[in-house]
């Protein structure tokens, strides 16, 4: 770990202590295979009584730990922003370099045998880093919504989402997002929308159908609409209504009760508050302040829980067979040189 000093800084004895926490909390993390955020950071602080969850403390914790990394106390590379990021192409020393580069990256649609097709998706960008893993390691996507998922994403995943149920998939998308009354309503809004969607372009195609099978008038003519609507609705609930499920995986109240981590006050100004309070209580919990091995081993499980293991382990193997012979080629690049200079 990269501990890197820029700044002279005197700290007093109080804030010395602050600083060996969070190397405590940094180290154990590191260990795991995780870093984390500053918010992540601040919970493990909540969450082992070291003080009190309040903004103010945040804002406290947050001093500290620029000035610790400055002066080098604390590590660079393990507290990480995951909300910005420089975007830059690649570039290769040959072309062999590029074809080695390939063979690392090959990768094949596992889940393309599967009965179901799988999508990791959660609330928070700052999550990713903690998900990525677990949702690379299983072929996964994963998808950080920002709070209510933009109109365009959920379109997008519709269409998506679509290509796998003609193919004869049924998709289920794993969300996970923060206790709180905006939070639990994520996972209806997510369900509710690509439904939207998904029931109008199934209408629009199985209604073409049935006009192209003589089993619907031609759109406009008489009796058409009616039609249509007995037509399509049939189709739908044979084919395509029990396909789709968006499965809330955490925070879970039953997760909360388990897992123990610290309240907030739940946010009286959001719309959803009165009926989340009646249900509930006043207090929400954030997932970032759940340990990263539990939400680690919750992605982990609720995968293998959709997967057909033998399926995939032959994919795997078929993705492998790839892998060696891109690298095959990649070790004889100097023979296909020759080639093309003679």
């Amino acid at each position: 770990m990269s501990r890197l000093h820029y700044v002279d800084h005197r700290f007093s004895p109080a804030v010395l202590q602050v600083v060996r926490q969070a190397e405590v909390i940094i180290d154990d993390y590191a260990r795991q295979g995780f870093d984390l955020t500053l918010r992540q950071l601040y919970y493990q602080f909540v969450s082992r009584g070291w003080i009190p969850n309040r903004q103010r403390e945040y804002d406290r914790l947050g001093r500290i730990v620029n000035d610790a990394r400055l002066a080098g106390l604390l590590p660079w590379d393990r507290i990480v922003d995951r909300t910005r990021n420089v975007r830059a192409l690649p570039h290769w020393a040959t072309p062999a370099g590029v074809v080695q580069a390939a063979a690392r990256s090959y990768r094949e649609d596992l889940w393309r045998d599967q009965r179901v097709r799988a999508e990791c998706w959660i609330e928070k960008d700052a999550l990713v880093g903690v998900f990525e893993a677990a949702c690379e390691d299983m072929h996964v996507p994963l998808f950080s919504c920002r709070g209510y998922t933009s109109q365009s994403e959920v379109w997008a995943a519709a269409q998506r989402l679509e290509r796998y149920m003609e193919s004869g998939q049924d998709v289920v998308i794993l969300h996970f997002g923060d206790h709180d009354p905006s939070g639990i309503d994520m996972t209806r809004d997510i369900e509710e929308r690509l439904r939207l969607f998904l029931w109008r372009d199934w209408i629009r195609w199985i209604t073409k159908q049935g006009e192209e099978a003589g089993e619907v008038p031609l759109h406009g003519s008489e009796g058409w609409r009616e039609k249509a609507i007995e037509y399509t609705e049939a189709a739908y609930d044979t084919n395509w209504r029990d396909r789709l499920e968006v499965r809330r995986m955490a925070l879970n109240f039953e997760q909360v009760e388990q897992y123990d981590p610290p309240p907030n006050p739940a946010k009286d100004t959001d719309s959803r508050f009165e009926g989340y309070r009646a249900q509930y209580g006043d207090e929400s919990w954030e997932l970032d302040a759940l340990e990263p091995a539990v939400l680690d081993a919750l992605i982990r499980g609720s995968i293998d829980d959709l997967l057909d293991a033998d399926l995939y382990a032959a994919a795997e193997a078929k993705e492998q067979e790839g892998v060696q012979l891109l690298e095959v080629a990649a070790r004889r690049w100097g023979d296909l040189e020759e080639v093309l200079r003679s």
